[in-house]
């Protein structure tokens, strides 16, 4: 029996894929559930299983961007797996083994013996190859060029003088070192990611404000919760819980920041979905914590440590990063001091999270260090007002500074729940 495997939907609004790499040959026998080939969409990269065991015949190329619900491969299910199974190769440019290579020089061989023809003398090398001459090689420090991008007209190619005085770089042109290139096709999701960010830059009126937040009070209140948070809850206690927690507030005290453009109207949200920008294999991906409003800090945390393990593992769905009223994005842990992160449309605002570095602030007149961070908030100036933007922010920073009051209720182990 010969079943057709047709390309699954990966989501909602998703019509074609792209077949980023066959993990199996044309011809091999696959079991069921394996995997046989990863798929792009413009959202994430999926594996592909095998609806069930067989020999497979492709039906697509790599690279190849294919309708959802079309065939891409067949399963002969009648074909029974041979024991001592070898994959073989095919010559020619697509490589071979090597009795195929020492048959190939033999049959070039014998036609050179039958048509009379004989190779061509290599140039006589010796150790003056390509070696200026002394005069030679000051004149081409004084020029600073590489003698090896100087073709010897001297004996056995040694370089002389004249060829010296002759050799002249184009103006900018680096001599010596390395100048290869390489080509690569950018994955659908790379190339998606790449439109909606031009979309942002064309399609919003983005603007940036800045402010710096001290985070002594989260380093005291991490320094003595965090051992055990985690013994009692099997997750750290990071720094995103506290900043996802303050701009859910800061969102409520601030609701046009929580919406976005819909043709001629504002489309405004009373839940906070809180998107991470989170770095997976396959590049930068958007997981959503959904009803943000109603976590606390271990439901948070316990959070996007199941997304982010997800995104590192390439099981993130479509569907886990779908959506979103605001997103966090932390480029501190590369070590971003200051950024501008760019809206994730069709969002109308974005926080940029950056490093921790420890700076002298003035604190009641006098001169203290303290781990200050740099903040960031990007936002749709169609509908946010710059005192709404600046509003926002300051609300984010106060509660960052003050977290006991504003985002415990002034109890630490209760909103912890130690």
């Amino acid at each position: 029996m010969i079943l057709e495997m047709k390309v699954p939907s990966p989501g909602e609004s998703i019509t074609e894929v792209e077949i980023a790499e066959w993990l199996v040959q044309d011809g091999d026998y696959v079991e069921k559930d394996q995997a046989i080939a990863e798929v792009d969409s413009d959202k994430a990269t999926l594996e592909l299983p095998a609806e069930a065991s067989g020999t497979i015949t492709l039906k697509a190329e790599e690279g190849d961007a294919v309708e959802v619900g079309a065939v891409v491969c067949l399963i002969d299910t009648s074909a029974k797996p041979e024991a001592d199974a070898t994959t073989t190769y095919k010559g020619g440019d697509e490589g071979g083994n090597d009795d195929n290579v020492e048959e190939n020089l033999k049959k070039e061989q014998e036609q050179t013996e039958n048509t009379g023809e004989k190779a061509p003398n290599p140039a006589k090398e010796t150790y003056a190859s390509g070696t200026p001459s002394p005069a030679a090689k000051k004149i081409l420090d004084e020029k600073g060029i590489d003698a090896k991008s100087v073709s010897g007209t001297g004996r056995d190619g040694r370089i002389t003088k004249d060829d010296a005085v002759n050799a002249t770089p184009s103006m900018g042109t680096p001599t010596g070192g390395n100048r290869g290139t390489s080509r690569s096709k950018m994955s659908m999701l790379r190339r998606k990611v790449a439109e909606r960010l031009v979309e942002a830059k064309n399609t919003t009126a983005m603007l940036t404000t800045f402010n710096e937040v001290d985070m002594s009070p989260i380093f005291d209140l991490r320094k003595q919760y965090k051992e055990d948070f985690k013994a009692k809850h099997g997750v750290s206690l990071g720094f995103m819980s506290f900043f996802t927690l303050a701009v859910v507030r800061a969102l409520k005290m601030y609701p046009a920041v929580n919406s976005m453009i819909d043709g001629k109207e504002m489309l405004s949200y009373d839940f906070c979905d809180i998107s991470i920008a989170v770095s997976g294999p396959k590049g930068l991906m958007v997981p959503v914590i959904r009803n943000a409003e109603n976590l606390s800090f271990r439901g948070v945390e316990s959070e996007v440590k199941r997304l982010a393990i997800r995104a590192r593992d390439g099981q993130i769905t479509v569907d886990e990063m779908t959506g979103g009223t605001f997103t966090i994005s932390n480029g501190g842990v590369f070590g971003s001091m200051l950024s501008t992160p760019i809206i994730n449309p069709p969002q109308s605002g974005i926080l940029g999270m950056h490093n921790i570095v420890e700076r002298p602030v003035a604190i009641d007149g006098k001169v203290e260090i303290r781990p200050i961070m740099f903040v960031a908030l990007s936002y749709d100036h169609r509908i946010i007002d710059g005192k709404e933007s600046v509003g926002f922010l300051v609300a984010v920073k106060e509660a960052l500074e003050n977290p006991v009051e504003l985002l415990m209720d002034n109890d630490p182990r209760k909103a912890l729940e130690m």
